[in-house]
């Protein structure tokens, strides 16, 4: 049986924010993901807001690990190489909403943010295409975008780096106590370890249930999203929301970290059978154009390359970040809905010191960094041509919308937490999220894939299991490129 100090259930940004952190101790840790790649849950689908700390309750874990995360990720992003700016974010009033930005202010001034209340001409300053009659704003400089699945694969790459071990496909069936520690069983074997730590998202309960920890009472939201084509990049600047209500943040514009537009979420109450389908519904985009309207001119909604959903769970108004009292060595992780992915980075590190505290786990000198990346559509002339005669694969274009080169795909198919599908070619270095989603590339994704896994072309997928793109051949004499 292979044995660990800790293992961490769950692949998301904040799994994989525990893992990077404790591979920053001499420890021997692991991190199981029931899908075929991490950053396929929430953190997939995902605004990539990085909030600045306003809107939480002061004195609750929202707050401190919004604040506390919202500064970390300057440095981490850089060091990691994950797109982020700071661009900054207004939440939108018209006249009657100066009381309730009031408030907004205050909390964020209680919670250490750099927050203030403007009027018009300097809302049409930052954002030219705001709706006539927003005449307040509160505006937080300090908020910015990210890539959430792209921190999260970097975190989960960085934590393999520096020893950590990621196992996929590998949904947990049942975890039992034992005098030294825990195991886990999955479904393809059995592992022991001194720490648990259940960071599954949405499915956190089931993993609660199987150590006979507590059972708390989740609500699952499904939010629906317009991705905008970069062509629209202009029309938006900032992160604009509305004034939030009891339903959440609102229909929100913003730049993506990518150069895209995001226009969404909604938020519509699904049951738990339901809290990880990721489908879109005709009335949630027409409300999320209805709510685009409202909010700014000038939005282009016809310009959407994709629209998509995705789910956030909520247990009560707060975090759930604490060791279970029944069940020693057992952590929880739960809740960690909006400003989850904001917070991720400090709730990693802060897990992995009282985790490391406990185990008496030394920390290291340094962390290996990531191996340098190349992106060419980022490149210069002069570093495209270097790069080409290094390896003329990096010089084969291979989506032309996203400028991904060959070269960058295989790389991804051999990172420390490899693509082995589609799907996650496309997280890493985006090959397939362009204007044609897709149509243009995914053959050629899939023959590199094929030849790089040393599998038949009927064997590759899209995703998880049974989502085979050419399940058979529909000509005789076929040969796999």
């Amino acid at each position: 049986m292979n044995v660990y100090d800790v293992i961490v259930i769950g692949g998301g940004v904040v799994g994989t924010a525990v893992l990077r952190s404790l591979s920053a101790y001499h420890s021997k840790v692991l991190l199981l993901e029931k899908s075929s790649d991490v950053a396929c849950g929430s953190s997939r689908a995902n605004s990539g807001i990085v909030h600045a700390g306003y809107d939480a309750e002061t004195g609750t874990k929202k707050a401190y690990f919004n604040v506390k995360g919202a500064a970390m990720y300057p440095s981490l992003t850089a060091e990691l190489d994950v797109p982020y700016k700071k661009v900054g974010s207004l939440v939108a009033a018209r006249k009657d909403g100066l009381p309730a930005l009031t408030v907004l202010r205050d909390r964020g001034i209680a919670n250490g943010v750099d927050v203030r209340i403007i009027e018009r001409d300097e809302i049409l300053a930052l954002e030219p295409n705001i709706a006539d009659d927003i005449v307040y704003a509160l505006y937080a400089p300090e908020a910015g975008i990210v890539s959430p699945y792209q921190l999260t694969i970097a975190q989960a790459d960085h934590a393999v780096v520096n020893g950590a071990e990621v196992r996929l496909e590998e949904k947990v069936i049942a975890i039992d106590k034992t005098q030294g520690g825990f195991v886990v069983r999955t479904e393809k074997g059995e592992y022991s370890a001194r720490y648990v730590v259940n960071a599954a998202g949405a499915g956190g309960a089931e993993v609660n249930a199987l150590v006979g920890e507590e059972a708390y009472v989740e609500t699952h939201a499904v939010g629906d999203y317009f991705i905008l084509d970069r062509k629209e990049s202009g029309v938006v600047r900032t992160v604009v929301f509305p004034l939030p209500d009891e339903r959440g943040k609102g229909i929100l514009v913003a730049p993506t970290a990518d150069g895209n537009v995001i226009l969404g979420p909604t938020s519509r109450k699904v049951p738990h059978e339901q809290a990880e389908e990721n489908a879109v519904t005709a009335a949630g985009l027409q409300y999320v154009r209805e709510g685009v309207a409202r909010l700014m001119k000038n939005v282009n909604v016809r310009s959407a390359i994709r629209v998509y959903a995705g789910t956030r769970t909520a247990i009560g108004s707060d975090f759930i970040i604490e060791e279970s009292e029944k069940v020693e060595g057992f952590y929880m992780i739960l809740g960690i809905c909006s400003p989850g992915l904001t917070s991720a980075p400090a709730i990693g590190e802060c897990v992995a010191e009282e985790i490391a505290t406990k185990l008496t786990l030394a920390k290291k000198d340094s962390m290996l960094p990531l191996p340098a990346s190349f992106r060419f559509r980022e490149a210069t002339p002069k570093e495209i041509a270097l790069k080409a005669q290094e390896d003329p694969a990096f010089g084969r274009i291979v989506c032309r919308c996203e400028k991904v080169t060959e070269g960058e795909i295989v790389r991804a198919v051999h990172s420390p937490v490899p693509a082995r599908t589609v799907d996650a070619v496309k997280r890493r270095v985006r090959a397939g999220m362009g204007r044609c989603q897709g149509g243009f590339c995914q053959p050629r994704v899939m023959e590199i894939l094929s030849r790089e896994l040393g599998i038949p072309m009927t064997s590759v997928r899209k995703g998880d299991a049974g989502s085979e793109i050419a399940p058979y051949e529909v000509k005789d004499g076929y040969e796999t490129l």
